[in-house]
């Protein structure tokens, strides 16, 4: 298949919005970071791009002059009670260059920042989102949007950065992983009928350069989970990217359930709960992870600190950060 592409130009500064409120203008970064974190063996001041959590499963990420959010939860999105509140609201953000969207769920793209976002704003999700986002009518659908399937890959272009010769200029790669939210067949089939959850992504981002004369080098390799269980598929991605070192995970935890977990035992896990994210620490094998995606709703029914005494008992505490809304960890891409 062949390999997509996408050019992001940071120069060209647009509100993420289509509905900026007049009083507004446009802030020129994010608010300062709570508490600013880096990798648990120590820095060397280098650090050259940033993760800020913002809540739920939307991070913004920057490198390279540009901003890219992982799936888009500013607000309540779904039926179920949200605990917490994000870090920045929607109508603050700086410009944001690019989406990262897992799936079309209302708790990683909730109704009102779906109905507020511009619509030329380019998305990178599932070809189901896809298919739900550029079919709204001439006033409503999305006009940028580009569906990546498990192992599909994309090549995203940073058009600031490009030189003639053989100057680096710097790029992104975006593959899709595989996931799922329903664990058996049966219940994917029920799942089919009643349409509870959508088909998810994870992803593999990484942030390199290349030159005229040279293939994308890589500079830095994040693993997304998306809101997936510990299948079989997963297996695939160390299989993949065997001998290339994966420097972060974002990993989903939270153990949500459907229904609540106040109705246990009738209740379905549909993301990791603490002993699956350990688990696929050890599949994966990354640097470090970053969890996220484990307190907001009150369908999520693994508390984080199961998570912390798994990672504990296992003794990986100096390979895991963690984040708490509004906190920024920073990290450096190699040239």
């Amino acid at each position: 298949m062949d390999i997509q592409r996408l050019t992001l130009d940071p120069k060209q500064v647009l509100p993420p919005t289509r509905d900026l409120p007049s009083r507004r203008s446009l802030p020129d970064s994010l608010p300062d970071a709570k508490e600013v974190k880096v990798h648990p063996r120590g820095t060397d001041g280098t650090e050259n791009a940033s993760l800020y959590f913002v809540g739920t499963a939307t991070t913004i990420l920057e490198w390279a002059g540009i901003r890219i959010m992982t799936d888009a939860s500013l607000r309540p999105g779904v039926s179920a009670a949200r605990r917490t509140n994000p870090a920045v609201d929607l109508h603050d953000l700086p410009r944001i260059d690019l989406v990262l969207l897992s799936h079309y769920h209302g708790d990683h793209f909730d109704q009102s920042v779906e109905a507020s976002l511009r619509r030329d704003l380019p998305i990178i999700t599932t070809p189901h989102a896809k298919d739900h986002l550029t079919s709204k009518g001439a006033q409503d659908s999305f006009s940028n949007v580009h569906a990546l399937d498990f192992f599909d890959r994309m090549i995203v272009d940073i058009s600031s950065s490009t030189s003639s010769g053989n100057d680096k200029r710097s790029q992104i790669r975006v593959t899709g992983m595989p996931g799922k939210h329903v664990p058996t067949k049966p219940l994917q089939i029920l799942n089919d009928l009643l349409q509870a959850v959508p088909p998810t992504n994870g992803w593999m981002v990484e942030l390199g350069n290349s030159t005229s004369s040279s293939d994308f080098k890589v500079g830095y390799r994040i693993y997304i989970s998306g809101d997936t269980l510990l299948v079989d598929e997963l297996k695939q991605i160390p299989e993949r990217y065997a001998g290339q070192n994966i420097d972060l995970m974002l990993i989903h935890l939270g153990g949500t359930t459907i229904p609540s977990p106040s109705l246990s035992p009738m209740t379905v896990m549909v993301t990791m709960d603490a002993k699956q994210g350990l688990q696929l620490i050890q599949l994966i094998n990354p640097d470090l992870t970053i969890p996220i995606h484990y307190d907001d709703y009150d369908v999520f029914a693994s508390p984080l600190d199961d998570f912390k005494a798994e990672v504990e008992k296992a003794g990986l505490a100096d390979r895991v950060v963690y984040l708490d809304r509004k906190d920024q960890f920073k990290f450096k891409v190699s040239h």
